[in-house]
């Protein structure tokens, strides 16, 4: 049943959720930087026959800020942002949208987790597909890298812009959407696991008496649950999408290494074996949990000051 003291056009919702994502992008995308480099690091490579330029996230860090400085650590910020926008704007918007009509919700006004993770899951691969070319391009401007410390394949953007112009000539919007598939998974079981342990965390605290007076507190821990589980839940298919959108293509922007999703699992796994689908599991989790706690935490604040706003 609609709750008419919370509804707020679908735009707003949508533009709220957008405006809380892009908040949270700037604080975890150097995170995603890491991550990304440690994901491609020894690709198709067995352990102990390639040199780890990255022992690991922190040292990781600190390579990339001493050779390429703060800029090094925010690269591929501006896709970031337009693929923060069509995700999160459509998952959360959407999410948050279900909330207010109910439909996510049981007879008792608590969250239905199937239906909640239907709405999540669905939601959040409209918004992977629609943002598709700002994820491509995110990826391969994050694994560029100073020549002494490069992994993964370099495409050799120079800006922004000169990406989307290249993918353009390589096939139009074929180009742009190349490999647009190769997301879903991980955000279908990622949106669905987060937002669904979010609602079911938030559900699970909300009697405690503490939460009444603190309700951002209670965002911040379910958010860190859901952020926590998405992690864990999606870093093999994390790993696989991250490969499938950098790796070599001809100038048509067909691929070089991996044919499909499961061409690119079977390789990985043979070549890497089980540790290789877990690379990069820690910066995951660091950039997941805090990114998903901020984008809720964010949201929770614009929601609160654009009702104050249209009530006076």
């Amino acid at each position: 049943m609609k709750n008419k003291t919370t509804c707020r056009p679908v735009g707003v919702e949508f533009g709220l959720a957008a405006s809380s994502a892009i908040g949270a992008v700037i604080f975890t995308n150097p995170i995603d930087v890491v991550k990304v480099r440690l994901q491609l690091q020894g690709e198709l490579m067995r352990r102990g026959t390639y040199q780890k330029l990255y022992k690991n996230m922190f040292h990781a860090g600190y390579v990339v800020l001493k050779h390429e400085g703060i800029r090094g650590l925010q690269s591929g910020l501006v896709p970031a942002f337009g693929f923060q926008i069509a995700l999160n704007g459509i998952r959360i918007g959407s999410y948050k949208f279900s909330r207010t009509y109910g439909f996510s919700l049981n007879d008792k006004g608590e969250t239905d987790l199937l239906r909640t993770a239907l709405v999540s899951g669905t939601a959040g691969c409209c918004g992977a597909v629609i943002g598709s070319p700002f994820y491509l391009v995110k990826i391969r401007m994050q694994s560029q890298a100073a020549k002494t410390i490069a992994v993964g394949h370099q495409h050799g953007y120079g800006s922004t812009v000169e990406a989307f112009q290249s993918l353009w000539r390589e096939g139009g919007v074929s180009g742009l959407y190349q490999r647009w598939y190769a997301n879903v998974p991980r955000v279908f079981f990622g949106s669905s696991t987060q937002l669904t342990m979010f609602s079911f965390a938030s559900d699970l605290l909300r009697p405690f008496q503490f939460f009444d007076s603190h309700p951002m507190i209670l965002t911040f821990f379910s958010a860190l649950i859901g952020g926590s589980s998405l992690a864990l839940m999606t870093q093999p298919l994390d790993v696989i999408s991250v490969r499938l959108y950098n790796q070599a293509t001809d100038s048509h922007g067909k691929a070089l290494v991996y044919r499909n999703y499961f061409d690119a699992f079977i390789q990985i796994f043979r070549k890497e074996g089980i540790f290789g689908l877990y690379k990069g599991l820690f910066p995951t989790w660091m950039r997941s949990a805090p990114h998903t706690v901020l984008c809720l935490c964010f949201y929770e604040q614009l929601e609160r000051l654009y009702d104050r706003v249209t009530r006076q």
